[in-house]
């Protein structure tokens, strides 16, 4: 059902069985997949979104990056099935047209989150109240975002991650760990998540050791990733690549 208040720009596609709202608007170039619901006062351009989506009142997604550099170059925000944004929830799409604001399937974005352009964000990612990436920011699947945090641009956030509430997040955080603070720190790792993923155990175990040498060993970096990346383990593979790939550098415990 479509609210007859709502507004459709004629270039829009929408699906079987969606749901928009009174007075929301659905402006250029935008796509909505079958079985989407849209909430009232919500505004959507730019943006193709995916099948059984959930999009709250007041939401805003497609519109321009806030960023000096923006030049009205027409870019896209892409939005995974399954995906729900409560309310006053923003998405921004990408500063250049060759680029893209991509959010993963099944995540879950709560009261006034935001994502900025040119982010990546991965599969089943949860964003708490208030929290905000920055553009260019790269989320992995299944993290958790507590609610305040301001993940700065261009950092990377690995899979599996668990951030304290009220967090600055400046240095990219490895796969599988905590952090918190006000410039985020490494608190262990994320055994509540590993074990709800239904992890292996000896996998578990594996990352445990690899945090270890890496971060309680004495040794420097270089040589620490030198003896864990022998590991069979997928999962400590994953931190190395995520490590040696890192521009930023990587977020250590306090």
């Amino acid at each position: 059902m479509i609210h007859n208040t709502a507004l459709i720009d004629k270039s829009a596609v929408i699906g079987n069985n969606v749901q928009i709202g009174a007075y929301t608007v659905i402006g250029k170039e935008v796509v909505i997949g079958e079985g989407t619901t849209i909430g009232s006062n919500a505004y959507i351009e730019y943006a193709e979104i995916g099948k059984s989506c959930k999009l709250y009142n007041s939401v805003s997604i497609g519109t321009p990056p806030q960023d000096l550099s923006y030049n009205n170059e027409l870019s896209k925000v892409y939005v995974g099935d399954g995906t729900v944004a409560r309310e006053f929830v923003t998405f921004n799409r990408a500063t250049k047209k060759t680029e893209k604001t991509i959010i993963g399937e099944g995540c879950y974005f709560m009261v006034s989150s935001h994502v900025a352009h040119d982010c990546r964000v991965g599969k089943n990612v949860i964003m708490a109240n208030c929290s905000a990436a920055g553009g260019h920011v790269e989320i992995g699947d299944n993290a958790f975002i507590s609610a305040n945090v301001g993940i700065h641009q261009f950092t990377k956030v690995g899979k599996g991650t668990m951030t304290g509430s009220g967090s600055t997040v400046t240095m990219d955080i490895i796969p599988y760990a905590l952090c918190a603070g006000y410039r985020a720190t490494l608190s262990g790792l994320n055994m509540v998540g590993m074990k709800r993923k239904k992890i292996p155990f000896e996998e578990i175990a594996a990352v445990k050791n690899a945090y270890r040498m890496l971060f309680m060993s004495n040794l420097l970096l270089k040589d620490a990733l030198a003896k864990i990346e022998r590991s069979n383990s997928v999962y400590v593979c994953e931190i190395v690549e995520f490590i040696r790939n890192s521009k930023r550098g990587i977020a250590r415990p306090a």
